[in-house]
Protein backbone atom coordinates (compact mmCIF):
# COMPACT_ATOMS: atom_id res chain seq x y z
CA UNK A 1 0.00 0.00 0.00
CA UNK A 2 1.53 3.31 -1.13
CA UNK A 3 1.09 5.98 1.56
CA UNK A 4 0.75 9.46 0.08
CA UNK A 5 0.68 13.03 1.34
CA UNK A 6 -1.21 15.52 -0.82
CA UNK A 7 0.00 19.11 -1.03
CA UNK A 8 -3.04 21.18 -1.99
CA UNK A 9 -6.44 20.46 -0.45
CA UNK A 10 -8.68 22.35 -2.88
CA UNK A 11 -11.57 20.96 -4.90
CA UNK A 12 -9.37 18.89 -7.20
CA UNK A 13 -7.29 17.60 -4.34
CA UNK A 14 -10.47 16.41 -2.65
CA UNK A 15 -11.57 14.68 -5.84
CA UNK A 16 -8.27 12.81 -6.05
CA UNK A 17 -8.52 11.69 -2.44
CA UNK A 18 -12.14 10.59 -2.90
CA UNK A 19 -11.27 8.48 -5.95
CA UNK A 20 -9.16 5.99 -3.97
CA UNK A 21 -9.63 6.49 -0.24
CA UNK A 22 -11.13 3.36 1.27
CA UNK A 23 -11.59 1.87 -2.21
CA UNK A 24 -8.10 0.95 -3.33
CA UNK A 25 -5.78 -1.71 -1.95
CA UNK A 26 -2.82 -0.07 -3.73
CA UNK A 27 -2.76 3.54 -2.54
CA UNK A 28 -4.13 5.69 0.25
CA UNK A 29 -3.74 9.27 1.43
CA UNK A 30 -2.42 9.67 4.96
CA UNK A 31 -1.67 13.39 5.17
CA UNK A 32 -2.85 16.69 3.73
CA UNK A 33 -0.56 19.71 3.52
CA UNK A 34 -2.26 23.11 3.50
CA UNK A 35 -1.60 26.66 4.67
CA UNK A 36 -4.85 26.60 6.65
CA UNK A 37 -5.50 23.19 8.24
CA UNK A 38 -8.62 24.46 10.04
CA UNK A 39 -10.29 25.18 6.70
CA UNK A 40 -9.94 21.56 5.64
CA UNK A 41 -10.62 19.80 8.94
CA UNK A 42 -14.00 18.43 7.87
CA UNK A 43 -12.57 16.96 4.67
CA UNK A 44 -9.59 15.47 6.52
CA UNK A 45 -11.88 13.87 9.12
CA UNK A 46 -14.11 12.49 6.36
CA UNK A 47 -11.20 10.73 4.67
CA UNK A 48 -9.24 9.87 7.80
CA UNK A 49 -6.09 11.82 7.02
CA UNK A 50 -3.83 13.99 9.16
CA UNK A 51 -3.28 17.67 8.40
CA UNK A 52 -0.16 19.83 8.56
CA UNK A 53 0.89 23.26 7.34
CA UNK A 54 4.54 22.17 7.03
CA UNK A 55 5.73 20.59 3.80
CA UNK A 56 9.14 20.03 5.39
CA UNK A 57 7.59 18.01 8.21
CA UNK A 58 5.72 15.82 5.73
CA UNK A 59 8.90 15.21 3.74
CA UNK A 60 10.71 14.15 6.92
CA UNK A 61 7.98 11.68 7.88
CA UNK A 62 9.26 8.13 7.24
CA UNK A 63 5.67 6.83 7.08
CA UNK A 64 5.03 8.83 3.90
CA UNK A 65 6.16 7.14 0.70
CA UNK A 66 5.09 9.72 -1.88
CA UNK A 67 3.78 13.24 -2.33
CA UNK A 68 1.03 14.38 -4.68
CA UNK A 69 1.59 17.98 -5.80
CA UNK A 70 -1.62 19.97 -6.41
CA UNK A 71 -0.27 23.43 -5.64
CA UNK A 72 -0.21 26.50 -7.93
CA UNK A 73 1.63 25.73 -11.17
CA UNK A 74 4.52 28.09 -10.52
CA UNK A 75 5.40 26.16 -7.34
CA UNK A 76 5.48 22.69 -8.89
CA UNK A 77 9.17 22.63 -9.76
CA UNK A 78 10.26 23.66 -6.26
CA UNK A 79 7.93 21.16 -4.61
CA UNK A 80 8.91 18.30 -6.93
CA UNK A 81 12.62 18.93 -6.43
CA UNK A 82 12.23 19.11 -2.63
CA UNK A 83 10.25 15.86 -2.55
CA UNK A 84 12.76 14.07 -4.77
CA UNK A 85 15.67 15.19 -2.59
CA UNK A 86 13.79 13.82 0.42
CA UNK A 87 13.51 10.45 -1.31
CA UNK A 88 9.76 10.66 -1.86
CA UNK A 89 8.07 9.49 -5.03
CA UNK A 90 6.17 12.31 -6.73
CA UNK A 91 2.85 12.56 -8.52
CA UNK A 92 2.48 16.06 -10.01
CA UNK A 93 -0.75 17.49 -11.32
CA UNK A 94 -0.62 19.01 -14.79
CA UNK A 95 1.03 21.15 -15.92
CA UNK A 96 4.24 19.75 -14.48
CA UNK A 97 5.67 23.32 -14.46
CA UNK A 98 5.28 26.47 -16.54
CA UNK A 99 8.53 26.41 -18.54
CA UNK A 100 10.35 23.67 -20.40
CA UNK A 101 13.52 24.46 -18.46
CA UNK A 102 11.89 24.00 -15.05
CA UNK A 103 10.01 20.93 -16.31
CA UNK A 104 13.33 19.37 -17.27
CA UNK A 105 14.79 20.42 -13.91
CA UNK A 106 11.97 18.62 -12.11
CA UNK A 107 12.39 15.50 -14.26
CA UNK A 108 16.15 15.50 -13.69
CA UNK A 109 15.69 15.80 -9.93
CA UNK A 110 13.48 12.71 -9.77
CA UNK A 111 15.87 10.75 -11.98
CA UNK A 112 18.86 11.73 -9.84
CA UNK A 113 17.01 10.67 -6.68
CA UNK A 114 15.82 7.40 -8.20
CA UNK A 115 12.18 8.11 -7.39
CA UNK A 116 9.11 7.59 -9.56
CA UNK A 117 7.54 10.64 -11.24
CA UNK A 118 3.83 10.41 -12.03
CA UNK A 119 2.04 13.07 -14.05
CA UNK A 120 -1.64 13.95 -13.75
CA UNK A 121 -2.95 13.26 -17.23
CA UNK A 122 -6.06 11.39 -16.11
CA UNK A 123 -7.59 11.56 -19.58
CA UNK A 124 -5.03 9.05 -20.85
CA UNK A 125 -7.26 6.60 -18.99
CA UNK A 126 -10.48 7.66 -20.73
CA UNK A 127 -11.86 4.47 -22.34
CA UNK A 128 -12.30 6.16 -25.73
CA UNK A 129 -8.69 7.32 -25.79
CA UNK A 130 -7.37 3.93 -24.66
CA UNK A 131 -9.29 2.23 -27.48
CA UNK A 132 -8.36 4.91 -30.01
CA UNK A 133 -4.68 4.49 -29.24
CA UNK A 134 -4.93 0.70 -29.41
CA UNK A 135 -6.52 0.85 -32.85
CA UNK A 136 -3.99 3.34 -34.21
CA UNK A 137 -1.06 1.25 -32.94
CA UNK A 138 -2.68 -1.81 -34.54
CA UNK A 139 -2.59 0.00 -37.90
CA UNK A 140 -6.34 0.29 -38.38
CA UNK A 141 -6.13 3.75 -39.95
CA UNK A 142 -2.75 3.17 -41.60
CA UNK A 143 0.02 5.72 -41.34
CA UNK A 144 -1.07 8.77 -39.33
CA UNK A 145 -0.98 11.93 -41.43
CA UNK A 146 -2.78 14.55 -39.38
CA UNK A 147 -4.29 15.00 -35.89
CA UNK A 148 -6.92 17.52 -34.77
CA UNK A 149 -7.84 18.42 -31.22
CA UNK A 150 -10.45 20.50 -29.42
CA UNK A 151 -10.88 21.00 -25.70
CA UNK A 152 -13.36 23.69 -24.82
CA UNK A 153 -16.08 24.59 -22.34
CA UNK A 154 -17.68 27.35 -20.24
CA UNK A 155 -15.29 27.17 -17.26
CA UNK A 156 -14.00 30.68 -17.92
CA UNK A 157 -17.34 32.12 -16.84
CA UNK A 158 -16.88 30.50 -13.42
CA UNK A 159 -13.41 31.90 -12.75
CA UNK A 160 -12.85 33.82 -9.55
CA UNK A 161 -10.10 36.28 -8.76
CA UNK A 162 -7.44 33.83 -7.62
CA UNK A 163 -4.17 32.37 -8.87
CA UNK A 164 -5.86 30.25 -11.54
CA UNK A 165 -7.23 33.34 -13.29
CA UNK A 166 -3.92 35.02 -14.10
CA UNK A 167 -1.64 34.94 -17.13
CA UNK A 168 1.29 34.18 -14.85
CA UNK A 169 -0.24 30.89 -13.69
CA UNK A 170 -2.37 30.14 -16.77
CA UNK A 171 -0.47 31.22 -19.89
CA UNK A 172 -2.02 30.64 -23.33
CA UNK A 173 -5.61 30.84 -22.16
CA UNK A 174 -7.16 27.57 -21.06
CA UNK A 175 -4.14 25.46 -22.00
CA UNK A 176 -3.28 24.79 -18.36
CA UNK A 177 -6.75 23.82 -17.08
CA UNK A 178 -8.05 22.15 -20.25
CA UNK A 179 -6.02 22.20 -23.42
CA UNK A 180 -2.91 20.51 -22.06
CA UNK A 181 -4.90 17.27 -21.72
CA UNK A 182 -5.69 17.12 -25.41
CA UNK A 183 -2.25 18.34 -26.40
CA UNK A 184 -0.89 15.46 -24.33
CA UNK A 185 -3.15 13.04 -26.20
CA UNK A 186 -1.93 14.41 -29.54
CA UNK A 187 1.72 14.10 -28.48
CA UNK A 188 1.05 10.58 -27.24
CA UNK A 189 -0.38 9.65 -30.66
CA UNK A 190 1.80 11.73 -32.96
CA UNK A 191 5.12 12.12 -31.17
CA UNK A 192 6.94 15.25 -30.07
CA UNK A 193 5.95 18.64 -31.52
CA UNK A 194 8.63 20.58 -33.40
CA UNK A 195 6.83 23.74 -34.63
CA UNK A 196 3.97 25.92 -33.38
CA UNK A 197 2.08 28.81 -34.92
CA UNK A 198 -0.62 30.25 -32.65
CA UNK A 199 -3.18 32.92 -31.90
CA UNK A 200 -4.35 33.54 -28.34
CA UNK A 201 -6.56 36.39 -27.13
CA UNK A 202 -9.00 37.53 -24.47
CA UNK A 203 -12.19 37.91 -26.47
CA UNK A 204 -14.87 37.70 -23.78
CA UNK A 205 -13.49 37.48 -20.24
CA UNK A 206 -13.38 40.77 -18.40
CA UNK A 207 -11.14 42.25 -15.69
CA UNK A 208 -10.14 41.34 -13.05
CA UNK A 209 -9.78 38.01 -14.84
CA UNK A 210 -6.43 38.35 -16.62
CA UNK A 211 -6.14 35.45 -19.05
CA UNK A 212 -7.00 34.64 -22.65
CA UNK A 213 -10.16 32.73 -23.48
CA UNK A 214 -9.66 31.78 -27.16
CA UNK A 215 -6.50 29.97 -28.24
CA UNK A 216 -5.75 28.10 -31.45
CA UNK A 217 -2.62 26.73 -33.10
CA UNK A 218 -1.11 24.87 -36.00
CA UNK A 219 1.34 22.12 -35.08
CA UNK A 220 4.05 20.18 -36.85
CA UNK A 221 5.39 17.00 -35.28
CA UNK A 222 8.99 15.87 -35.60
CA UNK A 223 7.98 12.89 -37.71
CA UNK A 224 6.14 15.05 -40.27
CA UNK A 225 2.58 14.63 -38.96
CA UNK A 226 0.62 17.89 -39.02
CA UNK A 227 -2.08 19.04 -36.63
CA UNK A 228 -4.25 21.81 -35.39
CA UNK A 229 -5.79 22.42 -32.03
CA UNK A 230 -8.01 24.92 -30.21
CA UNK A 231 -9.09 25.48 -26.64
CA UNK A 232 -11.86 27.96 -25.83
CA UNK A 233 -12.84 28.82 -22.27
CA UNK A 234 -16.19 30.51 -22.97
CA UNK A 235 -18.27 28.09 -25.05
CA UNK A 236 -20.09 24.77 -24.77
CA UNK A 237 -18.38 21.59 -23.63
CA UNK A 238 -16.41 19.69 -26.26
CA UNK A 239 -13.45 17.36 -25.97
CA UNK A 240 -12.35 15.61 -29.13
CA UNK A 241 -9.27 14.14 -30.78
CA UNK A 242 -9.42 13.18 -34.45
CA UNK A 243 -6.64 11.27 -36.23
CA UNK A 244 -6.48 10.85 -40.02
CA UNK A 245 -4.48 8.09 -41.66
CA UNK A 246 -3.86 6.48 -45.02
CA UNK A 247 -6.59 3.86 -44.38
CA UNK A 248 -9.24 6.04 -42.74
CA UNK A 249 -9.86 8.09 -39.63
CA UNK A 250 -10.79 7.68 -35.98
CA UNK A 251 -12.29 10.28 -33.65
CA UNK A 252 -12.98 10.30 -29.94
CA UNK A 253 -15.58 12.60 -28.40
CA UNK A 254 -15.39 12.68 -24.65
CA UNK A 255 -14.54 9.76 -22.41
CA UNK A 256 -16.68 7.03 -23.89
CA UNK A 257 -17.59 7.76 -27.54
CA UNK A 258 -15.51 6.72 -30.53
CA UNK A 259 -16.18 7.09 -34.26
CA UNK A 260 -14.16 5.36 -36.95
CA UNK A 261 -14.32 5.19 -40.73
CA UNK A 262 -12.28 3.38 -43.34
CA UNK A 263 -11.85 4.32 -46.97
CA UNK A 264 -15.28 2.87 -47.78
CA UNK A 265 -18.60 2.47 -46.03
CA UNK A 266 -20.26 4.41 -43.23
CA UNK A 267 -18.76 5.57 -39.93
CA UNK A 268 -18.96 3.13 -37.02
CA UNK A 269 -19.96 4.49 -33.61
CA UNK A 270 -18.54 2.72 -30.56
CA UNK A 271 -19.73 3.39 -27.00
CA UNK A 272 -17.55 2.33 -24.10
CA UNK A 273 -18.20 1.97 -20.34
CA UNK A 274 -17.34 4.75 -17.90
CA UNK A 275 -14.29 4.32 -15.66
CA UNK A 276 -12.93 6.35 -12.75
CA UNK A 277 -9.98 8.01 -14.50
CA UNK A 278 -8.55 9.49 -11.31
CA UNK A 279 -8.50 6.14 -9.53
CA UNK A 280 -6.94 4.56 -12.62
CA UNK A 281 -4.09 7.07 -12.81
CA UNK A 282 -3.33 6.95 -9.09
CA UNK A 283 -3.33 3.16 -8.97
CA UNK A 284 -1.07 3.13 -12.04
CA UNK A 285 1.31 5.40 -10.13
CA UNK A 286 1.27 3.00 -7.18
CA UNK A 287 1.94 0.09 -9.55
CA UNK A 288 4.88 1.94 -11.12
CA UNK A 289 6.39 2.62 -7.69
CA UNK A 290 5.94 -0.99 -6.59
CA UNK A 291 7.45 -2.38 -9.80
CA UNK A 292 10.22 0.25 -9.89
CA UNK A 293 9.15 1.02 -13.44
CA UNK A 294 8.60 4.39 -15.19
CA UNK A 295 5.10 5.86 -15.05
CA UNK A 296 3.07 5.61 -18.23
CA UNK A 297 3.59 9.29 -19.23
CA UNK A 298 7.13 9.60 -20.64
CA UNK A 299 8.83 12.66 -19.10
CA UNK A 300 10.04 13.87 -22.51
CA UNK A 301 6.41 14.09 -23.65
CA UNK A 302 5.46 16.15 -20.60
CA UNK A 303 8.41 18.51 -21.14
CA UNK A 304 7.49 18.85 -24.82
CA UNK A 305 3.93 19.80 -23.87
CA UNK A 306 5.24 22.65 -21.71
CA UNK A 307 7.53 23.76 -24.55
CA UNK A 308 4.44 23.95 -26.77
CA UNK A 309 2.68 26.23 -24.26
CA UNK A 310 5.74 28.49 -24.19
CA UNK A 311 5.74 28.48 -27.99
CA UNK A 312 2.05 29.47 -28.13
CA UNK A 313 2.80 32.58 -26.06
CA UNK A 314 5.89 33.41 -28.14
CA UNK A 315 4.06 32.92 -31.43
CA UNK A 316 1.18 35.16 -30.36
CA UNK A 317 3.62 37.85 -29.27
CA UNK A 318 5.81 37.74 -32.41
CA UNK A 319 3.45 36.50 -35.11
CA UNK A 320 6.08 33.90 -36.06
CA UNK A 321 6.31 30.16 -36.30
CA UNK A 322 8.19 28.99 -33.20
CA UNK A 323 10.52 26.02 -33.53
CA UNK A 324 10.97 23.68 -30.56
CA UNK A 325 14.36 22.04 -30.13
Amino acid sequence: MLKVAIYGMGNWGSRLIESVQGKSDKIKFVCGITRDPAAHRASADKYGIALTNSYADALRDPQIDAVLIATPHSLHCQHIVEAARAGKHVFAEKPITLTAATAQQAVDATKAAGVTLGLGFNRRYAPAFVEMRRRILAGEIGDVLHIEGQHSGPSGYKLKQNWRATRAESPAGSMSPRGIHTLDAMINLGGLVSEVYAHSARRTLQAPIDMDDTTSMLLKFRNGITGYFATIFVTGELWRVHAFGTKGWIEMRGDTELLTRGLDGNPERIMLPVVDKERAELEAFADAVAAKQPYMVPPEQAVNGIAVIEAIVASEETGNVIKIK
